[in-house]
């Protein structure tokens, strides 16, 4: 299902974004050697219940994971790059640690991801990975607007990845959101310039590159949702939430 929104939705869909964007700025602030990866769960845990919104992960239960997923932020680090379900660790100095964070205000959903390094170390080719898909990121925002099609979308983030050297997994990518967390139309992270879907004013997607420093290929862990690289290798991940307007697009997760 494809949902547009009108006015008030769109109202309630920057609440929540601004929102999203406020605690994974709050988290990223917070988060260094040593922390918990249960404790930055119960941080974003306790902001979202501050605000009065709603988890989109504590009852999510898809078809692809073992769910309920049963926390309130997926928390990727190093070789996880996707759905990291938070556990008893203790990140350490130099992690690669992804943050994906969906949650509803008045029954719409804003969805967005980061990655950073944390504390002070810097492993070799941690920092490239974050800022190519940050670089995709914002690549896919400049071409988004009305009338364009997915693939141009695509095109974009799929350019700057396979440019900088990094194969593209097509099993996840970005979606559309509304009243609920995964819409069509699914946003890859490659595709064909003027092919597939045109956006349309009220639509919002999330827009979401991610990346493995030299595989393509992921595994599932145990806990049935992280997914890692298959070569155990470093990986990022980036999001942003936006809204198609009639004259161009409006980056609801911005930070």
């Amino acid at each position: 299902m494809i949902e547009i929104l009108g006015p008030s939705e769109l109202a309630r869909g920057r609440e929540a974004g601004a929102l999203v964007a406020d605690i994974l700025r709050t988290l990223q602030g917070r988060v260094a050697p040593g922390t918990n990866l249960l404790e930055v769960d119960r941080w974003a845990r306790e902001m979202i219940e501050a605000a009065g919104a709603v988890s989109s992960y504590v009852d999510y239960a898809p078809s692809f994971g073992r769910g309920p997923f049963g926390h309130h932020i997926c928390t990727s680090v190093n070789d996880a790059v996707l759905h990291g379900l938070p556990h008893d660790r203790v990140l350490a100095d130099g992690d690669l640690l992804s943050l994906d964070l969906a949650l509803s205000v008045g029954g719409i959903v804003a969805d967005s991801a980061l990655s950073l390094v944390v504390g002070d170390a810097r492993p070799a080719g941690a920092q490239a990975l974050v800022d190519v898909t940050e670089e995709a990121l914002a690549a896919a925002i400049a071409v988004a607007g009305p009338g364009v099609h997915l693939g141009d979308v695509s095109h974009a983030i799929g350019s700057v990845l396979t440019g900088a050297g990094y194969s593209v997994n097509t099993q996840f990518g970005g979606h559309g959101v509304g009243s609920t967390m995964h819409q069509d139309p699914h946003v890859s992270n490659t595709g064909r310039p003027g092919r597939g879907y045109r956006l349309r004013p009220g639509l919002l997607i999330a827009i979401e590159p991610w990346v493995m420093a030299d595989t393509d290929e992921l595994v599932t862990d145990a806990d049935g949702w992280t997914l890692r690289s298959a070569t155990g290798c470093l990986t990022a991940h980036s999001e942003h939430t936006v809204a198609i307007t009639e004259d161009g697009v409006e980056v609801l997760t911005a930070r």
